[in-house]
């Protein structure tokens, strides 16, 4: 289980009772209404006050809406008052809406968008357009809307957004000593890998980089890695970290070619330390991250650091 030790300091404890969530639908369809009603309620317990878009409940196809629909929440986000703004759900849809959203317009909005998944779409193309920062975390349906929410999955949700996470801690076996800070991003593997070559595909030199990845065979896992080692991606980080690479089936052909089998084959061929364990992806635990800032990453004796917010005590 991973651990978390969130060193809250109350001398810099700046709450802020603002902190207010609005929801969007920009990729699939939410699949029932339920979700979202149980979504408001865990958000309420955890603090926040949460408003529901308008349309985020429409359906076109597998999509939560039109394109057109899609584009006019994400533009009507930009204006609500409340900070924060989570997504409904991945899926798929992201990829369309890419250069039609004014990201100009959201970096300077200042609000804080969180989403995983197809997401992932979303926070990469803000970063390599703006160099704003946005959050990989917990979907409304998905993860604030299960019948059981995972407590660890709220706390550091709800502490990552009133920036009292200093530090996020998980057990990491297998992994490379490293002791360095850089700009973090990453998310879902295969939306990452689908945005090289585009404009929305931040050029980050020295970052450290996160990958997740759910229902993708281990060879196909090991074929993204190779895209992002021949393209150059993966040598030129201070870190990669892997998060949960989940619900993949292995068949009789494999014959012991297995995820092992993947990230060992990764680790023979790049030169940057490899960190495992990190709390994240298509999981019940997930933190909640932020993608384009500034963090430290450090590894000894099977524990992994993630320096998130860091807090100067007088």
């Amino acid at each position: 289980m991973s651990q978390h030790h969130p060193h809250s300091c109350t001398c810099s404890a700046h709450h802020h009772d603002h902190d207010a969530i609005y929801v969007i639908s920009p990729s699939s369809a939410v699949k029932e209404a339920v979700q979202l009603e149980r979504a408001t309620q865990s958000l309420k317990t955890l603090g926040f006050e949460t408003v529901l878009d308008q349309d985020v409940l429409a359906r076109h196809q597998r999509f939560a809406g039109t394109d057109e629909q899609r584009l006019a929440a994400i533009e009507r986000s930009i204006h609500a008052d409340q900070s924060i703004v989570l997504a409904s759900r991945g899926g798929y849809g992201m990829s369309r809406l890419l250069p039609h959203i004014n990201w100009k317009a959201i970096a300077d909005s200042g609000k804080r968008y969180v989403g995983h998944s197809d997401f992932t779409a979303f926070n990469l193309a803000l970063l390599a357009q703006t160099g704003a920062i946005s959050y990989a975390g917990p979907c409304a349906a998905f993860d604030f809307g299960a019948e059981e929410v995972d407590d660890l999955t709220a706390d550091l949700f709800a502490e990552t957004m009133r920036h009292e996470l200093e530090v996020l801690s998980f057990e990491s076996f297998g992994s490379d000593p490293v002791d360095e800070r850089g700009v973090l991003w990453g998310g879902n593997m295969a939306m990452l890998c689908s945005l090289m070559g585009t404009p929305y595909f931040p050029n980050i030199e020295k970052g450290i980089l996160f990958l997740e990845d759910v229902g993708e065979h281990p060879y196909r896992i090991e074929r993204m890695f190779s895209q992002l080692l021949y393209s150059g991606v993966l040598d030129k980080q201070h870190a990669i970290v892997l998060g949960d690479f989940s619900s993949y089936r292995l068949s009789d052909d494999d014959q012991g070619f297995d995820l092992e089998a993947a990230i060992q084959w990764l680790r023979a061929h790049t030169k940057t330390p490899i960190i495992r364990g990190l709390p994240y992806g298509h999981t019940e635990v997930k933190a909640t991250l932020p993608v384009g800032k500034q963090v430290g990453v450090a590894w000894e004796d099977d524990m992994a650091y993630l320096l998130i917010d860091e807090h100067h005590h007088d």
